[in-house]
């Protein structure tokens, strides 16, 4: 089933074309008119340019008038010679045929019956166009009738194909397919939806996580600040550094600059708690702090960090360079990014 997109908009069709597939490009005069098109003749030319394949409306009330009109546009310097869309009818399908026996091509719509599509194959159409959207706002089996008119071209070996046409959403599409139609024709922003599903998302999010997490480093997630005390720091230090960086610990080195523990904002509290105010002068050695903090070095893949917090149940892990803190990864890095969920916090 070839695809065609159904719009003027000049912006859409550039995008549109992008995919490289799409075969065609429909026009209507109320496209135009509700684009704000007053050069119609203008649009058709800049059209012609950009499209592998264009159809534009034919009007006329008799068939010498639409074969005037079609003639006057093929005329036009256009870069393609367009299709030209007929509304069924008795001068319609004379038109059509008369179109058609000169070799140009024809797409008779408009169409909600299968005599209509009958009549338009016969006066030798390249395309039958019956509207799906108009058809079952009007209660009637579209679907129906395309399968009909696909049957019949099958039975009766006529040259014409079947175009599914007002589209509203991606499930016409879907129908299009199952009913054996040669083509359709849709707005853009049905187009830009047809990949679209919610397992599709949930899946490659989960495949980006996982790559994300087998491929970046720990360095990659670092944070600019890398909070750090000594055990003769206060605890007002340690307070002041937490604030500065914005995370809920330090690291604390020893005189050498190597990791010689950790302390968190859950020891800040436990500490305020028992002996209150009086211990903001209180050295970090004298409070007591965590001499075993679970670390990683800076060039580890982050599926360790996470393997980590999920093992200890840590919101903080001091990374390191060598023997020397170098900053803190913290649990709501990973979460920002999507390598962690709620349920693991």
């Amino acid at each position: 089933m070839d695809l065609y997109l159904d719009s003027v908009d000049f912006k859409e069709i550039e995008a549109a074309f992008e995919f490289g597939f799409v075969k065609g490009l429909t026009t209507t005069p109320t496209f135009m008119h509700r684009h704000g098109i007053t050069d119609i003749d203008g649009a058709i030319v800049k059209l012609s340019g950009m499209v592998p394949e264009l159809q534009v409306e034919a009007l006329g009330d008799t068939p010498e008038a639409i074969v005037a009109e079609a003639e006057r546009i093929l005329a036009l310097p256009l870069e393609l010679e367009p299709v030209f869309k007929l509304p069924i009818s008795n001068s319609g399908v004379k038109a059509c045929q008369r179109l058609s026996s000169r070799g140009l091509r024809v797409n008779v719509h408009l169409i909600y019956t299968l005599n209509q599509a009958y009549m338009a194959m016969e006066a030798g159409a390249a395309f039958v166009c019956p509207l799906a959207g108009r058809l079952q706002d009007q209660g009637h089996d579209a679907i129906r009738l395309y399968e009909q008119c696909v049957e019949t071209i099958a039975r009766h070996g006529y040259d014409t194909k079947v175009m599914f046409s007002s589209v509203r959403h991606p499930e016409h599409v879907r129908q299009a397919l199952l009913s054996g139609v040669h083509v359709c024709t849709v707005p853009y922003n049905v187009m830009i939806r047809l990949c679209d599903n919610s397992l599709t998302a949930v899946g490659t999010a989960q495949f980006e996580a996982h790559t994300q997490l087998m491929t970046l480093r720990v360095k990659d997630l670092l944070r600019p600040d890398n909070p750090v005390c000594k055990p003769s720091d206060t605890l007002t230090s340690a307070m002041v550094r937490m604030t500065e960086s914005r995370l809920g610990v330090v690291a604390l080195v020893d005189e050498q600059g190597a990791l010689a523990g950790i302390f968190t904002d859950g020891d800040l509290r436990r500490s305020l708690q028992s002996a209150g105010h009086a211990t903001l002068d209180s050295t970090l050695e004298q409070i007591g702090f965590s001499k075993n903090p679970v670390s990683l070095g800076r060039e580890s893949v982050l599926d360790e960090a996470v393997k980590l917090f999920k093992e200890f149940e840590v919101d903080s892990i001091v990374v390191v360079d060598g023997d020397k803190p170098c900053g803190v990864l913290d649990i709501q890095d990973l979460v920002k990014i999507g390598l962690l969920g709620q349920e693991h916090l």
